[in-house]
């Protein structure tokens, strides 16, 4: 009988990490739907290029060396154990942590849930560099961000290892429920690193410093993106319970799920509001930022805070979002999509809301954890993107980029019958 409750656990355990993951990886195609809308119609074949490639190459990367870099583990040459063998390994390892109340699932779902999440943080750099950064270049700074700089900074984290043998965040005080600085902050610190070497779209500052607006193509499409990442987001936060078969996992779950929509709620309206009093219209684009913002604020700690309290965090993320993307034009930071201030700003605000919440972090903790994983991501992203600069090159020319990147970098448009 234990036998057969703890096998029912390990299923179930098992089962919603893989939904989880399947939710996670379809946060993909939310980033593309996005990107896509947020770019001019000449640069979408080429940006829909960079995220599925990137999806690809993250996933190799991270069963080659990446896995391994983080939690010490791999599956690329390892066989998975099936049948008996694989319920009398799992009974003998993991029976006493199941039934004390531990998370009970097969080691190759917990890859496949991590695996995604590394393409996630590429994805963010993706769209801080549109329409003017080499496909190539960009592909080659993947393989290094997602089978090296991640999995380092994920190895001091979530894989609880000491910093160069120095400090361990755990012991700081350091929490990051589902990676708001771990995931979010990093994909921003690789991203902002590369916008800063490779410069602003051609006309977008004027001689004053103005900022010039280059409208998205597809603003619908913009929107259903920002719908699909707003429902991976349940998978990203949801499976990060890391379990579901018992009554307090269970109710966890619900939690944070409600917690993750009640963000993203407050996340738009803030931001709506900002955007209506700053613009004196309400600015679409600010509306779907400020519900990612919302999103990615929340994510450091969605199972503490009561729905109430998620909703003024989330607002807190819409507001910041909407000044953060006006300050960085000021400063000619050019990011088409406001990746970088979504996720990097939001996302250091995740992790200083959480001690408000949870007495289990400390201030000291969490400014030390993001402080480790901006430098780490910022510093090492900042070299690759230098000598990838030195060797092939990062931008385009310029008549490549007034005639857009789908031509030159992939041989095709995305709308060919409304360009011609």
């Amino acid at each position: 009988m234990e036998n057969q409750i703890f096998e029912l656990q390990y299923a179930m355990d098992t089962f919603y990490f893989l939904v989880c993951g399947a939710l996670v990886m379809w946060m993909a195609a939310g980033f593309s739907m996005l990107e896509a809308g947020l770019v001019r119609a000449k640069n979408t074949t080429e940006i829909l290029t960079k995220n599925i490639a990137l999806f690809g190459i993250s996933c190799t990367m991270y069963l080659v060396c990446g896995y391994a870099i983080m939690y010490g583990g791999t599956y690329f040459l390892s066989g998975i154990a099936g049948g008996e063998d694989l319920v009398a390994s799992a009974l003998a390892s993991k029976a006493e942590e199941g039934f004390d109340g531990g998370a009970v699932y097969s080691d190759a779902s917990d890859f496949f849930f991590q695996v995604v999440f590394v393409a996630t943080a590429m994805s963010i750099v993706s769209g801080a560099v549109a329409e003017r950064m080499k496909l190539w270049a960009f592909l080659a700074f993947a393989v290094v961000m997602t089978g090296f700089i991640y999995p380092m900074e994920g190895s001091w984290t979530w894989g609880g290892n000491a910093v160069f043998g120095l400090y361990t965040l755990g012991d700081l005080g350091f929490v990051d429920f589902a990676g708001s600085g771990i995931v979010h902050m990093a994909g921003a610190s690789a991203a902002l690193a590369g916008v800063i070497l490779l410069g602003a779209r051609k006309g977008k500052y004027g001689a004053d410093g103005t900022a010039r607006a280059f409208p998205g193509a597809n603003l619908p499409m913009a929107t259903l993106g920002t719908f699909i990442l707003w429902m991976g987001w349940f998978g990203f936060n949801g499976g990060s319970v890391l379990k579901l078969a018992d009554v307090g996992s269970a109710n966890a779950v619900a939690v944070v799920f409600l917690n993750t929509n009640a963000a993203a709620a407050g996340g738009l309206i803030a931001a709506m509001i900002t955007a209506r009093l700053l613009f004196g219209k309400a600015d679409l684009t600010m509306i779907l930022n400020g519900a990612l913002a919302g999103l990615v604020a929340i994510t450091a700690e969605p199972s503490t805070p009561t729905a109430l309290q998620a909703t003024l965090f989330g607002a807190i993320g819409g507001v910041l979002v909407v000044f953060s993307i006006i300050a960085l034009d000021k400063l000619k930071i050019d990011d088409p999509v406001g990746a970088i201030s979504v996720h990097g700003s939001c996302g250091l605000l995740g992790l200083l809301l959480v001690p408000i919440t949870n007495s289990a972090s400390t201030f000291f903790g969490q400014i030390v954890g993001a402080a480790t994983i901006f430098v780490w991501v910022f510093g090492v992203s900042f070299v690759i993107w230098i000598a990838l600069k030195a060797v092939m090159g990062l931008r385009v020319s310029a008549e490549e980029e007034d005639q857009g990147v789908d031509i030159s970098e992939c041989g095709l448009e995305a709308y060919p019958e409304f360009t011609k």
